[in-house]
């Protein structure tokens, strides 16, 4: 079985295309933030249920259905008050039906998934440098093998006596200097899971224009192309 991991598409329809085409994939999870900054939140989250993705929420997901923002810096604020104007009904309906972490087991193997971490699923920063000490604990308190987290655009990956725990990265918005779409994928065989990290290009220039002419801050578009 193969299991693609995304996280962090942030309306971003061109990267989301580039990540899966030509994937030998048999389901696909997706760890919030499908929507916020890019310019076809709506596209993205159709995709998202005509492929029958298993998704959670994130905090961007959160606060488009409360409509509260202070959390947010102004670039972020304005994205998410534009998209949730924009989302359709059923759109948002679907992101209301939506938990903030879930455990999915694929025959035996159980794979927790969350946007922050298992304690604080929409908000908190979970880094490998930060956090290490935490994951057997993680691993153990979800009862889980594997554990995937998303949220800071940073991908990682850590293997422990107890399992193994892993960021994606950011399909849509990639924040470690390489502006290429991150996802990763779960390969297991005999319910042993082995990850692998993959960066795709897409087009850029699309995904930049389509946030300059939706009328969105500049710099959401400008961030794409350097990966920042």
């Amino acid at each position: 079985m193969k299991i693609a991991v995304l996280s962090d598409i942030h309306g971003n329809l061109e990267a989301l295309h580039a990540v899966s085409k030509n994937q030998d994939i048999d389901r696909i999870l997706v760890l919030g933030d499908s929507i916020g900054y890019g310019a076809n939140p709506n596209e993205v989250l159709d995709w998202l249920q005509e492929k029958k993705c298993i998704c959670i929420r994130g905090n961007h997901e959160e606060a488009v259905l409360s409509g509260e923002t202070g959390w947010f810096n102004p670039f972020a604020a304005r994205a998410i008050l534009w998209t949730r104007n924009r989302v359709t009904t059923a759109n948002l309906a679907f992101i209301k039906s939506l938990e903030a972490k879930k455990i999915v087991d694929f025959g035996g193997l159980k794979v927790g998934i969350c946007h922050g971490s298992p304690n604080d699923p929409l908000y908190e920063y979970v880094y490998k440098d930060t956090h290490e000490h935490l994951f057997d604990y993680y691993l153990q308190k979800e009862n889980s093998g594997v554990m995937a987290m998303g949220h800071t655009h940073l991908p990682y990956l850590w293997v422990g006596k107890n399992g193994t725990v892993l960021n994606p990265g950011s399909v849509g918005q990639p924040r470690d200097g390489d502006r290429r779409a991150s996802f990763a994928v779960i390969n297991v065989e005999d319910d042993i899971p082995v990850v692998e990290h993959h960066r795709v290009e897409y087009d850029v220039t699309s995904a930049a224009n389509k946030i300059l002419e939706a009328g969105l801050p500049e710099i959401l578009a400008n961030r794409l192309y350097d990966g920042r």
